[in-house]
């Protein structure tokens, strides 16, 4: 019984999630579900990635998944970015219910729509939001077995971002072995070395995802017109 019961919420979620992923394709969108354990760093690289992306002509918008508290949205705020608090009280991950309610008190979609789900690498790697892409925040100071144990949620992720490379000089974290378990469940996996303390790899990961938000565009304007990222952007 238990187990019909988990494929009725799945199915339930997917299919809001289909909704969602129309609505995000339609307002010109790139909605981005950002996955980690606690203390990876998700909301500080939110901090260093929203003035980059302001600064090349960007409304960013941020909906923000805890268990408790407030304080990651307040800091996303302080950062330049509107942010929309879900309080899960004790669930360990957001679903596309959630998710859809939360932009409803967003209101105006922005050009880069950061979910940052609740620190886990279990259940949110199951419940799909509607994303464009899925990045999974690894630090340097959780080890290098991370993909090994919770391979579900590197499968179906876009990028994985190893961040506080500050920190390796005091950390036992082999990258290589990191990289190479990430992507043999999934060889398409591409792989950013980040460090909030000194912003080192930022540039390079912002780059990234207006280069994935300028080829969504593409897709969904007709053949005969071509250019760069700037042509796209509204």
């Amino acid at each position: 019984m238990r187990i019909v019961v988990v494929k009725r919420v799945l199915g339930d979620n997917e299919r809001r999630a289909a909704r969602l992923r129309q609505r995000f394709a339609a307002g010109r969108c790139l909605a981005v579900n950002l996955l980690g354990s606690p203390g990876a760093g998700k909301t500080a690289l939110l901090e260093r990635l929203i003035p980059m992306l302001r600064r090349r002509r960007l409304s960013v918008a941020v909906i923000e998944g805890d268990i408790a508290t407030t304080r990651d949205a307040e800091r996303i705020e302080k950062a330049g970015a509107p942010a929309v608090q879900v309080t899960t009280r004790g669930v360990c991950h957001l679903d596309a219910a959630m998710v859809g309610a939360a932009l409803r008190k967003l209101g105006r979609l922005p050009d880069v729509l950061f979910i940052e789900n609740v620190g886990n690498l279990v259940c949110p790697a199951a419940f799909a939001l509607g994303e464009s892409e899925r990045l999974v925040v690894l630090s340097v100071p959780e080890g290098d077995d991370k993909p090994d144990k919770y391979p579900a949620a590197f499968a179906g992720a876009s990028a994985v971002v190893i961040n506080k490379l500050d920190l390796a000089a005091y950390c036992k974290f082999n990258k290589a072995r990191a990289v190479l378990a990430a992507r043999s469940v999934n060889p398409a996996l591409a792989v950013f070395e980040t460090s909030c303390a000194d912003g080192f790899g930022l540039r390079e990961l912002a780059e990234w995802l207006l280069a994935r938000r300028a080829s969504a565009l593409a897709l969904r304007r007709p053949a005969a017109s071509t250019g760069s990222f700037r042509d796209v952007a509204p």
